[in-house]
């Protein structure tokens, strides 16, 4: 079994790197192999709504990391998004890439366990947390919680260090993932994934 993270940061290695791994090492010591992928500093383009990927499976841009998630998204167990929070929201980097990500092939992410964590120098870390959840509810994926809401806090990762009762969720939340993924790899012959209706699509001015 294996979990997708991403950093949404433009920092490879900064505090939202450091809450990740914090996850990532729960989810080590319950078997689960994590890959992290980070979003880069490359100017990353948002969706133009073109449908290529409704024929392809794969976003028509391929000059940064959105069709290498894709990739790993169908066979990965789980996925966590990690994000800094910029003006009390994700990195808008991050939320062109998710975009287009969840578009491409979201049903390869169904039923499969998700989370967002954030870290914010002071505030805005709960409209961030919010604003990421919205691409798992409208996926069909289950949320993972924690003891609190997945944040830390720190302007460096040697201040993010210091946030104990947010690593402490960090923590939390990996082994709670582990869990969630567990037990829907041990139940699902027993108990397969419900059988979708056909969408329906109701416009408000129809």
């Amino acid at each position: 079994m294996n979990v997708l993270l991403i950093n949404g940061s433009p920092h490879k290695e900064g505090c939202t790197y450091t809450a990740l791994c914090e996850v990532a090492k729960e989810l080590n010591k319950a078997q689960i192999d994590t890959k992290i992928v980070h979003i880069g500093t490359k100017p990353i383009a948002g969706c133009i709504d073109c449908k290529k990927c409704m024929k392809t499976g794969y976003c028509v841009f391929d000059n940064d990391s959105v069709n290498e998630c894709v990739d790993i998204m169908k066979e990965a167990d789980g996925l966590v998004v990690g994000s800094p929070v910029y003006y009390a929201g994700p990195n808008g980097a991050l939320c062109s890439f998710l975009d287009r990500m969840f578009y491409c092939k979201k049903r390869f992410y169904e039923y499969k366990p998700a989370a967002a964590v954030v870290n914010c120098r002071r505030g805005g870390a709960s409209a961030s947390f919010d604003r990421l959840n919205k691409y798992f509810t409208i996926s069909n994926m289950p949320v993972v919680s924690s003891q609190y809401w997945n944040s830390t806090h720190g302007f460096i990762p040697e201040e993010t260090m210091q946030d104990l009762e947010g690593l402490q969720t960090m923590r939390t939340l990996g082994r709670n993932m582990a869990w969630l993924i567990n037990c829907i790899s041990y139940s699902k012959e027993k108990y397969p994934h419900p059988i979708s209706e056909p969408q329906i699509m109701t416009n408000f001015i129809k």
